[in-house]
């Protein structure tokens, strides 16, 4: 009942997988034989990857291609925490594991910024060959002169004169574009919105299924606990459930995480181990980042599937054990303890660690450390020297994890649920049902608790950091002491 599709571009905010993931899709789409029209007032990195692949792209007369190329910024909290008479301690272990520089440095470091360099690099290149494979009159070198000269800058014509776009036309002037394209009266255009067939498609929740895939969707942060991120007390039960049940045959974990608490990770790949124990397939797809923790828990799955512009590896473990004497010293708290052993208050937030305890606590990270390269070894059934080499906490992405073995194939969603079901035997007739079921709660919208905590923090800090920044500071110092984490950075495309 579809005659064609419609994209209607703008400033959308997304990573690059996601982006890709919803191209592949255009892509998809097209091999119908049906055409695609894409529409923007404005074009960003993002929108212009998945517009370029459609039959004509049209560009608002006053509208911009907003390309400015990849890139990130991290914050660096260590003048934050000064002011506060914060200091992180750290103990870690991995050359790339840069994680801990915003608490202890001001700025990145060299590993740091090559392995961020070669990774933007890599995807950069990766989108704009997508580009020209479809705007014939574009090539990578020409966008890279484009770009560094001011394109995002640039009129409407002089896109359409570059070859980024068809035309040049107000929106108002698309419903005649359209009605020619499928041969009907401007007046008899009937516009289907995504949300609209969603609606009509039971496939993601065929829970009374006997014949049942299960995608179980782990999104955020690996939390201990918390009633956002990936809370390994929520999901463990849940991957419990679906191994016991005998109308589930197969599981896909959709990971789209940066990881977080070594302890969650451990706990949620322990149950992965039971679920597979009941001898059904699992799959792991991978969205726009399964890093660190969420490596972890992705790595002992039978068959791993990522976008190519997924970020993943970070193999890696960190110790930020905070000591906030100079804080309570400000506020004139002076703390007094009473121990049987020195070690009853070991660590402690309010005096710094001496050489030994350092010591103990380098040896504890260095065994997690040790215990997530077994994982990783017996999961991708490489030896542990071999995956050592790879550690190090560097990231990497799926094509490069590809070459190295962290990933098994460079696929979406679909391919690792087609996959499953074909593992199961039963790709001939199976359903899919998500978890975990949605139920909405007002409570998990309203974050309360440290207000009052925040309000302290900013009288400390001589006004210099509004709520904002003392938000950030109580997050980190809330956070588990371990983990496995990448490195905090958002990647932008354009502006």
């Amino acid at each position: 009942n579809i005659d064609a599709l419609y994209i209607k571009c703008g400033a959308a905010l997304a990573s690059p997988a996601t982006f890709n993931a919803i191209r592949e899709a255009v892509k998809e789409f097209k091999k119908t034989g049906k055409k695609v029209y894409a529409y923007g007032d404005v074009y960003t990195l993002g929108t212009y990857y998945v517009a370029s692949v459609s039959d004509k792209i049209f560009l608002n007369p006053y509208g911009e291609i907003a390309i400015q190329g990849l890139g990130s910024t991290s914050m660096y909290l260590k003048g934050l925490f000064d002011k506060l008479g914060v200091e992180f301690q750290v103990v870690k272990v991995g050359t790339f594991k840069s994680a801990v520089e915003p608490y202890i440095s001001t700025q990145m470091s060299e590993p740091a910024r090559a392995q961020l360099d070669t990774l933007f690099s890599t995807m950069w290149d990766f989108m704009k060959d997508g580009i020209c494979d479809n705007r014939k009159k574009l090539s990578g070198s020409e966008i890279d002169s484009l770009v560094n000269n001011g394109l995002m800058f640039s009129t409407a014509e002089f896109a359409a004169e570059s070859g980024f776009v068809d035309e040049v036309v107000y929106e108002r002037v698309m419903d005649e574009r359209l009605a020619k394209l499928i041969d009907v009266d401007k007046k008899k255009l009937n516009f289907v919105s995504p949300s609209t067939l969603i609606g009509q498609l039971p496939w993601t929740d065929a829970y009374s299924s006997k014949n049942n895939i299960a995608v179980l969707y782990a999104t955020g942060e690996i939390v201990d606990g918390a009633s956002t991120g990936i809370n390994y007390q929520k999901l463990v039960p849940i991957i419990t459930q679906l191994a016991d049940d005998d109308k589930i045959k197969g599981l896909v974990l959709r990971v789209n995480s940066p990881g977080g608490s070594a302890f969650g990770s451990d706990q949620i790949g322990e149950a992965l181990d039971y679920f597979q124990s009941k001898k059904k397939p699992l799959a792991v797809s991978m969205g726009d980042y399964a890093a660190s923790g969420g490596y972890w828990i992705s790595c002992g799955a039978d068959r791993i599937f990522a976008d190519p512009l997924t970020i993943t590896g970070s193999i890696g473990i960190f110790g930020l054990i905070p000591n906030v004497k100079g804080l309570s010293d400000k506020l004139g708290i002076n703390p007094q303890s009473v121990s049987t052993n020195p070690a009853a208050d070991f660590p402690t937030l309010f005096t710094p660690m001496d050489e030994k305890q350092l010591s103990i606590m380098q040896k504890y990270v260095e065994t997690g450390y040790d215990r997530f390269i077994k994982r990783v070894a017996t999961g991708r059934k490489m030896t542990e020297a071999k995956v050592r080499q790879i550690a190090e906490g560097r990231v990497w992405n799926a094509m490069k994890a590809k070459e190295i073995g962290l990933v098994d194939e460079l696929g979406s969603l679909k391919d690792a649920i087609e996959w499953t079901a074909k593992k199961a035997d039963i790709y001939s007739k199976y359903d899919v049902s998500v978890y975990p079921v949605y139920e909405p709660s007002f409570w998990d919208v309203i974050s309360m608790g440290d207000i009052e905590a925040v309000r302290m923090m900013k009288a400390v800090s001589d006004g210099d950091f509004d709520e904002a920044g003392m938000h950030i500071a109580m997050k980190i110092l809330s956070r588990s002491r371990i983990l496995a984490r990448m490195p905090e950075f958002e990647v932008t495309l354009g502006n």
